[in-house]
């Protein structure tokens, strides 16, 4: 691709604006070119915004340290620096919606990190190997809007990408009832440990809003398109306990499933390896070769060994056993900022280019 397509960050200063820009950096379709914040960032340099606040492990790329950071309330001034933007503002979810919606009205797409989008109904969230089909409703989104290329398309919350493709997988066993319990990493809540020293050697089996998306959100992945709008299916019952434990990254998922038909652990661990969705036909750039890997060793995944599997864009599965209550028994593990968050994002925003949804302006 000659001409890489110009990309916006919106929310660029935080700890999900700062994995958009490291995962960017050297993309092969998109390249960074206007990063905007909230007003207190505006006029300052990038590297001056961030200052001792970066928290990437990898250093901050040099082509993003001059850039002059734009007030993001500024939706025209913005928007016509680029192709599209990526999200991850920090607002209230009413602001979230009006500001990513107001963006698409000056005719640029806007694939967003935030939940505001997640349940709007003509408003696509996808994880692409699920449910790239569900695209389909931004042609009537985009006649609500009144726009001819500007629209909102949403990944949907990190906890779910550790057990929602396994459970898409398995999808002609028929699970209809699902019990998870994740234990979800610092990262989540925007944190490291030196922002967040009280959750070392911590749990808090609390955080504000997860269990309902985590219960909610993967149904809506399953759901049809329906006149143009998105209608989430009914099954499988999914309950939840969303706790946070004191890791950086990843996200872990202790699931037990029932099934309507019957199936072998040799069946359930080849239909996990052998899955793969357009991202993989397509071999866009950011798509994992393999999407799932399973582990046969008693003591994985882990946190450690395993969070990193195809750069944090893969979900590793082990631990699969017969139960005495439920069917089957996994555990599961992604990566929450990098599948689960801005590189999933990245994954949409590729599926859409390659769709033909995003083009240059």
């Amino acid at each position: 691709m000659s001409q890489k397509l110009k990309v916006g960050i919106l929310g660029a200063t935080g700890m999900v604006g700062q994995r958009f820009i490291s995962l960017l950096e050297n993309h092969p379709w998109f390249e960074v070119v206007t990063v905007a914040a909230s007003p207190r960032s505006a006029g300052k340099t990038y590297e001056e915004a961030v200052g001792d606040r970066w928290k990437m492990t990898t250093p901050m790329p040099e082509a993003v340290k001059k850039l002059v950071v734009l007030n993001v309330n500024e939706v025209e001034k913005v928007a016509s620096t680029v192709d599209f933007v990526f999200s991850a503002v920090d607002m209230t979810k009413e602001e979230i919606k009006a500001i990513e919606e107001a963006y698409a009205k000056t005719e640029t797409p806007v694939v967003s990190n935030n939940s505001a989008h997640r349940w709007t109904p003509d408003v696509p969230m996808v994880v692409p190997e699920i449910n790239p089909e569900h695209f389909e409703v931004i042609e009537s989104q985009k006649k609500r809007l009144g726009t001819t290329r500007g629209f909102v398309a949403v990944k949907p919350n990190c906890s779910i990408q550790s057990y929602a493709p396994v459970l898409t997988a398995w999808k002609e066993f028929e699970p209809y009832e699902v019990v998870a319990t994740t234990y979800q990493a610092i990262s989540g809540a925007g944190k490291t440990f030196k922002d967040w020293p009280e959750m070392e050697g911590n749990i808090i089996p609390f955080i504000g809003g997860e269990e309902e998306k985590s219960e909610q959100e993967p149904l809506r992945l399953w759901g049809k398109v329906v006149d143009g709008v998105i209608e989430k299916a009914q099954s499988p019952v999914i309950t939840t306990q969303c706790i946070r434990v004191p890791v950086l990254n990843g996200h872990t998922a202790a699931v037990f499933v029932k099934f309507k038909k019957k199936a072998t652990k040799e069946q359930l661990i080849e239909k996990l390896r052998s899955f793969s969705g357009e991202p993989q036909k397509l071999e866009l750039p950011s798509a994992p070769k393999q999407f799932i890997q399973y582990l046969e060793e008693d003591n994985r995944p882990q946190v450690s060994m395993d969070v990193d599997y195809e750069n944090g864009m893969g979900v590793s599965v082990g631990r699969l056993r017969e139960d005495t209550v439920y069917d089957w028994k996994f555990v599961g593990l992604s990566h929450n900022t990098v599948r689960g968050a801005a590189g999933g994002a990245v994954l949409c925003a590729e599926m859409l280019k390659a769709k033909g949804y995003i083009e240059a302006k």
